[in-house]
């Protein structure tokens, strides 16, 4: 485009130009006469309610104190009438450059250490309601060999049969855990500053064999093998899963770990964890025998009066015998097992939905034999749990006379 002053010599008029310009003819006749290009004259400074402190604020910078909050606090007491974000503009070009904070990276012996974490993961049912569920993620620190768990609770009972299923597929027990502060393994710190285990997982690991450890308080990477093995797990496994039953889950969890996640070289030992982990299981301590493991992968439970048991929001039949006693659940792969010590009282598929009752087959054969009648209450707690069944007709003869013998 041409210039102001090609137009002029060309004869066109300051009208003209003025318009082909998009400028005032005031503009034009300005440009004209100036002999060099026209600068703005610089303004007078306008008086800052800084005036007057920066002195102060200066030498603050120089002793270290950058914080905006902590000047403004310390200013206010002097008089500045100012905001914090005419003081924030002043400091921010005056701060010292920052030194990037390091961490040293520690290095363990092949079955010297694991780090253990819960993961939260959540997920939308098909009724578009949000659920949670809980990744368990415990990490070789050596091999950096992987375990995933998916679970629906994060007490302290899921997290230590977590803790065998850990082992078992390890294949051995590394001689110390390292955990976070969380309540399932640590109840506080007393006077002195030692941990108040919880007393459940401390007899688990000294019948085990390993030792707890914590890291730091609000140090997440004192435990950062862990921490990255969760977000690994969020942002690699959790997308792909495809939703059934808990066991299919953690089916998908296992197969992930085998064929994924053990077999990736891995970043930092640019090995794969499964290569280095045969090395490190023969430095681990042996697995105990069954029988030492089995209380940790049971819960207490109290059967109810209708011969049901309550876990994890649905309801379990076992014989009505067992109306009102004590019994011990466990989980096995894709099922819900009931025992008593040494004794298996029953087994059921996992439920699929909170609220569900799955009657065991036979679960009422034997109510009224050899003579014997039962209690008119457990009678009645049947007749009402909503279940249709066959019964001996001199059930309904009994009920019919009022239980009277």
């Amino acid at each position: 485009m041409k210039d102001l002053y090609e137009m002029r010599g060309e004869g066109r008029s300051i009208r003209g130009i003025a318009r082909e310009l998009g400028i005032s003819r005031n503009s034009v006749r300005k440009y004209l006469r100036s002999s060099g290009v026209p600068r703005a004259k610089p303004r007078p400074r306008r008086a800052s309610k800084l005036d007057g402190y920066t002195d102060y604020i200066d030498g603050r910078l120089s002793e270290g104190m950058d914080n905006c909050a902590v000047l403004l606090r310390e200013l206010r007491a002097r008089g500045y009438a100012g905001g914090y974000t005419i003081l924030k503009d002043y400091v921010q070009p005056r701060r010292r450059p920052r030194q990037p904070r390091a961490t040293v990276r520690f290095e363990t012996e092949p079955g010297e250490q694991a780090q253990v974490d819960w993961g939260s993961l959540s997920y939308v049912t098909r009724e578009g309601r949000k659920r949670r569920m809980w990744a368990f993620v415990m990490v070789l620190s050596w091999s950096r060999a992987i375990y995933v768990e998916f679970v629906r609770r994060a007490d302290a009972a899921t997290f230590m049969r977590c803790h065998v299923n850990a082992f078992e597929y390890f294949g051995g027990v590394p001689r110390r855990c390292l955990y976070d502060n969380a309540k399932v393994v640590v109840l506080g710190r007393d006077d002195a500053g030692r941990p108040e285990w919880n007393s459940r997982m401390l007899d688990l690991s000294l019948r085990v064999g390993f030792e707890m450890r914590l890291c730091r308080p609000y140090r997440a990477q004192t435990k950062g093998k862990v921490e990255s093995g969760v977000k690994y797990v969020r942002r690699n496994l959790w997308p792909t899963i495809r939703f059934s039953d808990d066991a299919d889950m953690n089916r998908q969890g296992i197969e992930w770990c085998d064929a994924v996640a053990n077999e990736r070289v891995h970043g930092t030992t640019m090995r794969k964890p499964k290569a280095l982990l045969g090395k490190e299981r023969a430095q681990m301590l042996p697995m105990p025998d069954r029988s030492v493991l089995a209380p940790y992968l049971r819960e207490e439970r109290k059967v109810g009066r209708d011969g049901y048991v309550n876990w994890d929001g649905a309801w379990y039949g076992v014989p009505w015998t067992w109306s009102a006693r004590t019994v011990q659940v466990g989980v096995g792969p894709g099922t819900v097992e009931i025992w008593s010590g040494q004794e298996r009282v029953a087994v059921h598929p996992r439920a699929h939905r909170r609220g569900e009752r799955l009657t065991l087959p036979g679960q009422w054969d034997g109510l009224v034999s050899g003579g014997e009648r039962p209690r008119r209450e457990a009678v009645a707690m049947q007749i009402s749990s909503g279940e249709v069944e066959r019964r001996p007709l001199d059930v309904y003869e009994m009920l019919a006379c009022g239980g009277a013998r």
